[in-house]
């Protein structure tokens, strides 16, 4: 097992600093303008927060141009795995278990009148995760995403799977979705969370679109709750986070604890919290370990600078899942009746 470490962060130095060259190089080609070379690598060294219209535009852009590889090397499922046992080297599958076992740890159920049969996937990727509930509830399902080739890509795999009746998707700002209030009986929210500048206001529209009775499933990327003595996270935290955030075009982090506090100001019935970071633990190896495959690395190369960094940024995710910073919360509550 040690050996099999070492061999590991070996790599993952090499691609560390294969990664530093490639970005560079692509800064400079990207930009011809040697003042906006400088800002462009200024801001990332001093990991510059971006406003809430940067945050929108840059997201679209980022998952506009990196989705594509992503599906080519992992397929239609844009998020972790379930390692249960942590050895399964069947990752794709691994995915798929992924939304099978947080289904079934908030209590959804798979016959019965409280059988989901309209669900929204909100922050939908290229719609894995709405196909997938589709099929198994034999549901309908909508989802948003603010990358239009993530909507074009879903309904294209949803045409070639025969889902195009069940399963659609749009472009649409998860903070104000085009639906009309207590639409849904199933609120699906899969590692989207981290994304939204406004977590009261995004648990307001997660509510608002729920149906009464409805269930509301969050799962995403967390900081670590904080002790009862404690006001902040560390200096040496936040900065690994604002690097993180940089690189994924996330804004501030907030702690299980602080959805569980907004939920409760919404009245939320039957709240439940998990810590699944143990579960997942194996995902970011995996990865990183799949960028080392040639067809991935030119993948990569032509991809452009914000995949490349996001890239880069899969180390500091590593490090901050390491070091108990970052959590893989699971929260779910059902909407009052």
């Amino acid at each position: 097992v040690q050996t099999s470490q070492k061999g590991l962060q070996r790599s993952m130095r090499g691609i560390a600093t294969l990664l530093s060259l490639v970005l560079l190089s692509s800064i400079s080609s990207t930009y011809a303008n040697p003042l906006k070379v400088v800002q462009r690598i200024s801001d990332s060294l001093q990991s510059k927060p971006r406003s809430r219209e940067e945050l929108k535009l840059g997201i679209a852009g980022f998952y506009d141009r990196s989705s594509k590889l992503w599906e080519e090397v992992w397929g239609e499922h844009m998020h972790h795995g379930y390692y249960v046992p942590a050895n399964r080297t069947d990752h794709k599958q691994a995915q798929v278990d992924l939304i099978d076992e947080v289904l079934k740890w908030a209590g959804v159920e798979e016959s019965g009148s409280r059988r989901p049969t309209k669900v929204v996937d909100v922050g939908c990727g290229i719609g894995g995760s709405s196909r997938h509930i589709a099929r198994k509830y034999g549901a309908t399902a909508n989802g948003v995403t603010l990358s239009p080739y993530q909507a074009m890509r879903g309904n294209q795999l949803a045409q070639q799977q025969g889902l195009a009746n069940r399963a659609s998707f749009q472009v649409a700002d998860a903070l104000d979705m085009p639906f009309p209030s207590s639409s849904f009986d199933l609120v699906w929210s899969l590692e989207s969370g981290e994304h939204m500048p406004d977590k009261k206001r995004f648990v307001d529209e997660l509510f608002r679109v729920s149906m009464p009775n409805g269930r509301i499933i969050i799962v995403t990327w967390c900081h670590r709750d904080l002790s009862p003595n404690e006001t902040s996270l560390t200096k040496k935290e936040l900065n690994l986070l604002n690097k993180i955030n940089r690189a994924y075009y996330l804004p501030e982090w907030c702690s299980v604890d602080d959805y569980v506090k907004i939920l409760e100001e919404k009245g939320a019935t039957d709240v439940k919290t998990e810590d699944w970071s143990w579960v997942i633990a194996p995902f970011w190896k995996a990865v990183i370990v799949s960028s080392l495959r040639p067809g991935s690395i030119w993948g990569l190369l032509k991809s452009g600078f914000s995949t490349q960094r996001g890239a880069y940024a899969m180390l500091l995710m590593l490090r901050g899942f390491d070091m108990g910073l970052i959590k893989f919360g699971l929260i779910t509550c059902t909407k009052p009746k």
